[in-house]
């Protein structure tokens, strides 16, 4: 079961938090969902540097808030907080403009800074992910993102990057893992994440599970 169940998906709900707050039916969940996942995609995909974590869309009637949780809060905010009003306008026109009820002063863009940026998968796997784009060996970048989680704190560690690495011609897949890792434990605190290198040489995919303890009832309260 843990190797074939994302680990984030099968504790939505028990302990962890939806990452969409909305309601909808029909036509308009499709829209609605469709928007969210390229949402997504696309603050990750652009903003690398920036180490965002996670990205929260409640929706209202006719709003959406985004709350984007990241380690570096200047590289998005810009000067003078230019940085937001952009990414308003870029996000609007790109995949808010339909349906025709949500106007540009309708959506609402948060910036949160994250406490421990050293926990994060999202955040790893971005990072791994611009080392290996500068052509850093991977045993190399996966033991040294493997010691900085020990460092902040993380109980177990695990990382596994597939593809032709070092531009060999036959792909294979390296795995590192240190400490526990209690994938079918449900109130276990596993954070996940996957991503993409694009080199020279083809796909290099990464993946980074961090098990942070485990979560009670009384510690959520």
């Amino acid at each position: 079961m843990g190797k074939k169940v994302n680990p984030k998906a099968i504790r939505i709900g028990v302990v962890k938090p939806w990452p969409s707050l909305w309601f909808a039916r029909g036509d308009k969940y499709i829209d609605q969902f469709r928007q969210d996942v390229r949402i997504r995609k696309f603050l990750l995909k652009n903003f690398k540097e920036a180490g965002v974590d996670k990205v929260e869309i409640a929706r209202g009637a006719n709003k959406i808030n985004i709350d984007i949780h990241t380690a570096k809060p200047g590289v998005l905010i810009g000067r003078g907080g230019n940085g937001i009003e952009e990414l308003k306008t870029k996000l609007h026109r790109q995949f808010l403009s339909n349906p025709a009820g949500i106007r540009p002063s309708d959506v609402n863009i948060n910036i949160k800074e994250v406490t421990q940026p050293g926990l994060s998968a999202q955040i790893a796997v971005q990072q791994m992910i611009l080392d290996i784009e500068k052509r850093t060996p991977f045993r190399k970048v996966m033991k040294q993102m493997i010691s900085k989680i020990e460092r902040a704190g993380g109980l177990g560690v695990k990382v596994c990057i597939a593809g032709r690495l070092n531009g060999a011609e036959i792909a294979r897949t390296e795995k590192l893992t240190v400490g526990k890792l209690p994938l079918s434990t449900i109130r276990a605190d596993i954070d996940y994440a996957r991503g993409t290198a694009a080199t020279t040489y083809g796909a290099i995919g990464i993946k980074v599970w961090i098990y942070k303890g485990e979560i009670f009832d009384k510690n959520k309260k």
